[in-house]
């Protein structure tokens, strides 16, 4: 083993588990601790202040200025006696991150001192730099002026030192640049669509919420050995690597035992995300070496998303407290399971309803049916939309393999709610059934028992799945903010309500019974959505086959999945439902884009220097060894036995001089395509070049490094091997 592969895996070997402090309370106790929830809302602010505030969170009523002061006011106390001093407008740009501004609660009080002072101009709004996020074109270098606006739906919470203001962020002429306006305005589109369509079956809903509770899949990997692997350090994931002998094969890192070290980060973690208000519930080993689960209790989406990005953020900083570095890029190791976010998604109303739960009568499994059968109208019209959604360059290496969903977009719904979609769909228009309905007639509406849904089996495959009282978005990428999915299923859903609706209405117009009406829409929509329901084998080729005779979307190519943004279709659904314009679609696609080609140039790059710096220079090293080892056993022993003592050594010789010359020859050509790429004006075609020529030849040149890595004297190798890297000590 090299002399610094050495060092940094006994220092591997050596690392402790930090001590972590239990709280002395129970987690209900010290549950949002530092987040200015309603509790600390009603104790810090004025009666009226507080009254005026909870109307703008709960029913969007504007805040005055006056209203906004007293706001900011006992915000600031509550913070500072948490020990806060600065605070940021902390927002989502369109890097898959966040960011944040610090500014001090001081000013200067007129007297040659300061005094601390936080006005509710401060708290509403400040001016972030535009032109220096991604943004598409819409904002320039001379056009810098941006904004970021506070989203009172979304309490504030204490950082460190930091009072933190989630807000959106938009541009001087009105164009969202981040992910949390967009996702507002779904969520928005949405409750009002849903509201309408609850009427037929309850007049007193007034607000429908959309719930998602998603499931952070992550790695861990010791400080030490990350530190000594370029590729992690820059890429997130190893560009090479043979996979380790002993790997997931025999099934038993998942659900097993937490490894010491990794429990004591979970606690700590589990500690500090619960004093933030993120309501974090399951922990687990998942299935690969080193992999490991988070999953909280459900919340609004809003919240739910903001909650992931700052339990991201928090994971990578306690991972270091405790000589961890966490991965999430989707598919940091080759040969075993990447990572990903589940986002299982659901409806609710005010009145306690949940919408994607059957019910124990006809009408509530009716109301049932109409919201899974649009949300499966909404996929079906829409699978390349939400296929673009959630892909990227990283995702694009999990997707389809054998432990992530396929990217082709289709839906499982089980057994039980299958042959009720199959009963509605065969049944005549006069057969309305067999169960009698509130209003004087038959329902065509099997009776599904609420207990009985869960008990059917799940597909693996399906990256849209029903799982009882809600849909599971399986296919989101790990370090994606999952509010991209969110916002594009919501504004399907939202314009799919609407388009229902209207339908139903007209049918009432032209003199049809209400309950008439809603079963004819639904069991048309049960024949119009069945190419999006599928219950088999998502890998096979029979179903990519099958997936393109149905017309549903089975491109693979990252850059040309984006263009799904810009099909009339979406660009129709996203502005009748008010979500983004064209023009907002337009940049974010140069975004996306862009991000793809850097991605894909920052890899290539890492990879062409570790060759040059590491991998050639060590083989060659290895391979003069052996030819002195060769020559010299020449000079000892007669040319016949010699050459038959050396005769292994000299096909490892010769292997090594073949592998090194195609990586090297490789390498060249890859940086001549980088080249060619880069004169390419046009982003999305920029895009397509590197995705076709550059990224199939970072597989074709480690495969070849792979090969080298089995062949150079262990002691000699310089970068930590999967051996070492995917499992904890």
């Amino acid at each position: 083993m090299s002399t610094l592969r050495f060092r940094v895996v006994e220092k591997a070997f050596q690392t402790k588990p930090r001590e972590v402090k239990s709280p002395a309370q129970r987690p209900s106790e010290y549950f949002a601790k530092y987040v200015f929830n309603r509790e600390k809302m009603f104790r810090y602010l004025p009666t009226q202040v507080y009254e005026k505030l909870v109307d703008a969170m709960d029913h969007g009523a504007p805040l005055s200025r006056d209203v906004a002061d007293g706001v900011a006011e006992g915000m600031k106390r509550w913070a500072m006696e948490l020990g806060a001093t600065h605070y940021t407008h902390w927002f989502q740009p369109l890097t898959e991150g966040t960011a944040e501004k610090h500014d001090a609660f001081v000013e200067h009080d007129g007297k040659g001192g300061m005094m601390e002072e936080f006005s509710g101009k401060l708290l509403v709004q400040q001016e972030p730099d535009a032109s220096s996020f991604p943004n598409g074109g819409i904002r320039n270098t001379f056009e810098a002026r941006g904004y970021s606006a506070w989203d009172p739906s979304s309490p504030v919470f204490v950082v460190d030192d930091t009072l933190c203001i989630p807000t959106v962020f938009i541009a001087y002429t009105g164009e969202s640049l981040d992910y949390k306006a967009p996702l507002l305005k779904a969520l928005r589109a949405v409750d009002k669509a849903a509201v309408e369509v609850c009427r037929y079956f309850n007049p007193e809903v007034k607000k429908v919420m959309a719930y998602l509770g998603w499931e952070q899949e992550y790695f861990l990997v010791d400080e030490g050995l990350y530190a000594a692997r370029p590729d992690l350090l820059l890429t997130g994931r190893t560009l090479m690597g043979h996979e380790a002998s002993k790997n997931q094969q025999l099934e038993d890192h998942y659900f097993g035992a937490i490894p010491t070290r990794v429990a004591a980060f979970m606690k700590d973690l589990e500690i500090q995300a619960l004093e933030l208000g993120i309501p974090v519930k399951t922990r687990h080993n998942e299935v690969a070496p080193n992999q490991f689960e988070l999953a909280p209790i459900y919340e609004e989406c809003n919240l739910a998303v903001d909650h992931n990005m700052l339990v991201m953020s928090l994971m990578r900083k306690v991972a270091r407290t405790h000589g961890f570095r966490v991965l999430l890029h989707e598919k940091p190791f080759k040969g075993v399971n990447g990572s990903g976010k589940h986002c299982n998604w659901s409806l609710g109303t005010d009145t306690g309803i949940g919408l994607m739960s059957p019910g124990k009568t006809p009408e509530e499994n009716l109301r049932f049916i109409t919201f899974v059968v649009n949300t499966l109208m909404a996929v079906c019209r829409h699978n390349g939309l939400l296929k673009a959604s959630i892909m990227s360059a990283t995702n694009a290496h999990r997707l389809g393999a054998n432990e992530a969903p396929p990217a082709i977009i289709s839906s499982f719904l089980g057994t039980q709610l299958s042959r009720a979609f199959d009963h509605l769909e065969n049944s005549s228009a006069d057969d309305l059934g067999i169960l009698e309905g509130k209003h004087g007639m038959k329902l065509d509406i099997p009776q599904i028992p609420e207990l009985l849904i869960d008990n059917t089996d799940r597909n693996r495959t399906s990256p849209f799945a029903f799982t009882g009282n809600r849909f599971e978005f399986r296919a989101v990428g790990s370090e994606a903010n999952c509010a991209s999915a969110m916002t594009a299923l919501n504004a399907a859903v939202a314009e799919q309500l609407d388009l229902f609706k209207k339908e139903v209405d007209d049918l009432i117009a032209a003199g049809e019974p209400k309950m008439a009406a809603l079963i004819r829409v639904i069991r048309k929509y049960v024949r119009e959505s069945k190419p999006i329901r599928f219950d088999g084998n998502g890998y096979s080729d029979e179903w990519k086959a099958e997936a393109a005779r149905r017309g549903l979307d089975c491109e693979t190519s990252c850059p040309v999945i984006f263009d799904r943004y810009l099909a009339p279709e979406s660009i129709r659904m996203f502005e009748t439902t008010g979500v983004m314009t064209q023009k907002e679609l337009e940049a974010r696609n140069e975004v996306k884009w862009e991000t793809y080609t850097k991605k894909i140039q920052i890899e290539a790059r890492v990879l062409g220097d570790l060759v040059m710096n590491h991998i050639v220079p060590v083989a060659i090293e290895y391979q003069t060894r052996l030819i002195d080892n060769v020559y010299k056993l020449q000079s000892i022993f007669p040319k016949e036995k010699a050459d038959a003592l050396s005769a292994e050594n000299q096909a490892i010789i010769c292997q090594i001089a073949e592998r090194t010359t195609y990586i090297k020859e490789h390498v060249d050509a890859m940086i001549e395509a980088r080249k060619v790429a880069n004169k390419i004006a046009d982003e999305r075609a920029k895009a397509i070049a590197y995705h076709d020529n550059i990224a199939p030849m970072l597989e074709q040149i480690r495969y070849h490094i792979d090969k080298l890595e089995l062949i150079v004297d262990d002691q000699m190798w310089t970068l930590p091997k999967y051996r070492e890297l995917l499992f904890v000590r």
